[in-house]
This record gives structure tokens, sequence and C-alpha cells, in this order.
């Protein structure tokens, strides 16, 4: 277990979320976290839910899936090292997407609302950090959403195409 630890305070000392953060900080940060696992196939949260906690993404993938009457489409994927859930954990409103496990054995950090709430008051630092990491992870996210979008539309609505 204590080998576990070290092992993920390294991982996440490598990782933009800890950046400027000391490893003292990243422990500190662990401590107010739970390890989760979740195998493909495995909802993590479903379209319509309040997100109540932020993911970090230890090893695997989750799948964000849209429902488009009633057709089921990914509509990205969040890979090792990166934030989910921090859209409708921050503005309290619901999810416009399910969020499904696209690999067995994904592993992610979970912090709960509760200890995000308490990580604010007793370590600042460290939420402002995940706060910014939110920020980027968004940016990111919209990004590639954004480049697969324009390239569908130049596909399909490019001069000369019928």
């Amino acid at each position: 277990m204590a080998d576990d630890r070290i092992e993920l305070a390294q991982f996440l000392n490598q990782q933009y979320l800890c950046e400027s953060l000391t490893i003292k900080e990243v422990q500190l940060l662990i401590d107010y976290t739970d390890m989760v696992t979740f195998n493909k196939g495995d909802v993590l949260a479903e379209i319509d839910e309040v997100g109540d906690a932020l993911y970090f993404i230890i090893s695997g993938e989750i799948g964000l899936i849209r429902n488009d009457e009633g057709k089921e489409n990914e509509v990205a994927r969040v890979k090792e090292g990166e934030l989910l859930g921090e859209m409708s954990f921050f503005d309290k409103r619901p999810r416009t997407v399910r969020l499904i496990a696209a690999a067995d054995n994904t592993k992610m950090l979970k912090l709960s609302r509760a200890m995000y709430e308490r990580l604010k008051v007793e370590h600042p630092f460290i939420a402002v950090n995940l706060l910014e990491h939110a920020i980027v992870s968004l940016d990111h996210l919209f990004r590639r959403v954004s480049k697969d979008i324009t390239t569908f539309a130049n596909y399909f609505y490019s001069p000369g195409r019928k």
C-alpha cells in the first residue's frame, strides 16, 4: 500500500495537474482522494446527473457518450493524465453526456465535493492548482471537439461535394 502511494505520487508529480506542487503537496492531494477502478462498459455517470466529484485518470480511458434520438455517439475520449467531470462539478448543472469506461482496469482518483470544499479551506494553493488544471482540461477538450467538428464540416461541405 505504501509502495502504491509512492508510485502514485511519482506519477502525479509528472502530470500537469501537479507540476507546480511539491511532492508533499501531491501527497496531501492524494489524502483527499479515493482510488476508484472501472472496467470497460462500466458507467461512471449518467446524463442529467449533477456531478458530485472530480476524477483524474491514472490509467485507461473514459468515453463521453451523447444520446441523440436514441442513438449513442461518442463525442470525446478522456485519457490518462486528464481531469474528468469538471463541467458539472463546478457549474452544478446536469451532465449532457454519459461517462463510460472505454478500457478495462481504468483507474482514477476521485475527489468528492465535500473533500474539495475541505481542500479549498485547508490547502488553498492545491485547490487553486486543481481549478487551473480544470480550466486547461476543459480548453483541451473543447479544442479537440472543435477540431473534429471542423474536419467533419470541411469533409461534408467542401466545394465540389454534392
